[in-house]
């Protein structure tokens, strides 16, 4: 003969058994979430995440075949091509390196993105000029990696 369950315990065992089920459901979510975030070497290891940082900004009027600064100034005359040379280090695919050059009322006189796929440290070479010349004044570059903030250098034409 079977007895019946009293409601009280009958509901208890209905909410355990959701919670159990709800908590069965973020384990297994999280884990799915941690497997798809790292990245596992051929070895078998976790890798850990891809970044690139800049670590120097050299200003000058020429560059080497290695895309560095041969004559570092931060005084340029007006019809002088001024290159930066951003240094970076770390690997990651496709970073977006940007120069944004300003003049000193903050209206950008130009702006350009590379991509790069370092895989350590690399050197990356940015130029601006003017046909007639740049006007004489202050003027700041600032290294942006994939949107942010890097790095700033300022320098005069005279």
């Amino acid at each position: 003969m079977l007895h019946p369950v009293p409601h009280a315990t009958a509901r208890r065992a209905v909410a355990l058994a959701a919670l159990l089920l709800a908590s069965a459901a973020c384990a297994k979510k999280d884990a799915d979430n941690t497997a798809a975030a790292d990245t596992t070497t051929a070895g078998g290891a976790v890798a850990a995440p891809a970044s690139v940082s800049v670590t120097d900004v050299k200003l000058g009027k020429a560059v080497d075949a290695n895309k560095r600064v041969t004559d570092e100034t931060d005084d340029f005359k007006q019809a002088d091509v001024i290159y930066a040379s951003v240094v970076t280090s770390g690997a990651a695919p496709n970073t977006n390196v940007t120069a944004r050059w300003t003049f000193q009322d903050g209206q950008v006189v130009d702006s350009t993105t590379q991509v790069i796929s370092p895989s350590g440290d690399a050197a990356t070479e940015f130029h601006i000029s003017k046909p007639g010349g740049l006007p004489k004044g202050k003027y700041k570059l600032e290294v942006l990696v994939n949107g942010t903030s890097a790095e700033t250098e300022e320098f005069e034409v005279k």
